[in-house]
């Protein structure tokens, strides 16, 4: 299972760790008949009714140790990142002064890419790269933000709060309509993705020259409609992230793995907002 989040798409993600031969129960061959054990041992799961081996209960003691990922690790370690971010996000935009804006909002940008690329490459996550991430995201979130509050008042408060009902509804509907993420679906949103990443990146380096080709137009159709399909592969990766937490949690990955899955849904949750924010200022300067 991939996701199309750069964080949660190592092949080993959320893979737990098996001894060898716990690839279920071997078949006797016929006619074979059980010894008698002299000792007294009996071995768990045959000759005894109605037990069988379970390979995905059997852990080794290591892990058994540390335990596993459960939705409760999940909750805790997304509201601890999380609140990193809102806590950073709100000193930049008490703090920062304008004339430091943009200088902030570039290299915070792009220490946080360089950040998010060598978390997802590590096999292992370090809670203290997910706190550096998210403080590094919430200097971008801050300058962004006041960036845009000075443009137009109240515009803040609008975008966070379109933001927790999006992810809110996307949660809903995940859980209560039962959708289902297909192999399908996720390449679809993974190659969608990947394409808006790319055109993002390139307005962003050649804005840095002066042409911004994507958002400098005035065209409002047009911009709407990049708007909305920047929303919407946020919201698909939304439900991706959802089903490949739960997914983890199924298959009792280590408890260390909620640090990932709560790396993923802040990257997600940070796009999201972003996407809103640029969404309602087409509708304020409409």
């Amino acid at each position: 299972m991939r996701s199309s989040n750069p964080v949660l798409s190592r092949p080993d993600a959320f893979t737990p760790q098996q001894q060898p031969g716990q690839g279920g129960f071997q078949q006797q061959p016929y006619g074979y008949q059980q010894q008698p054990n002299p000792g007294g041992f009996q071995q768990p799961g045959y000759g005894q009714p109605g037990q069988y081996p379970n390979p995905y209960n059997q852990q080794d003691p290591t892990q058994a140790t540390r335990g596993v990922m459960t939705i409760d690790d999940v909750i805790t370690k997304s509201a601890i990142t999380l609140g990193t971010v809102i806590a950073t996000a709100a000193l930049t935009f008490m703090f920062m002064p304008a004339r430091f804006l943009m200088a902030g909002m570039i290299i915070s940008a792009l220490v946080g890419f360089a950040t998010v690329m060598i978390v997802a490459a590590r096999r292992v996550i370090n809670p203290g790269m997910v706190l550096v991430y998210a403080a590094i995201e919430g200097v971008f979130i801050g300058a962004v933000s006041k960036l845009y509050e000075s443009l137009w008042s109240g515009i803040v408060p609008a975008a966070v709060m379109a933001t927790v009902v999006a992810a809110a509804a996307t949660l809903g509907a995940y859980k209560f309509f039962r959708i289902k993420v297909t192999s399908k679906f996720r390449k679809m949103v993974m190659i969608g993705t990947m394409a808006y990443a790319g055109v993002l990146l390139v307005n962003f380096v050649m804005s840095l020259f002066g042409v911004n080709f994507l958002f400098g137009h005035g065209n409002m159709a047009l911009l709407l409609l990049i708007s909305a399909v920047g929303v919407g592969l946020a919201v698909f990766n939304l439900i991706m992230d959802f089903d490949y937490i739960e997914q983890g949690i199924a298959m009792r990955a280590p408890e260390s793995e909620s640090w990932r899955a709560a790396f993923g849904l802040t990257v997600t949750l940070v796009w999201l907002y972003i996407e809103m924010l640029r969404l309602l200022s087409y509708f304020r300067s409409n």
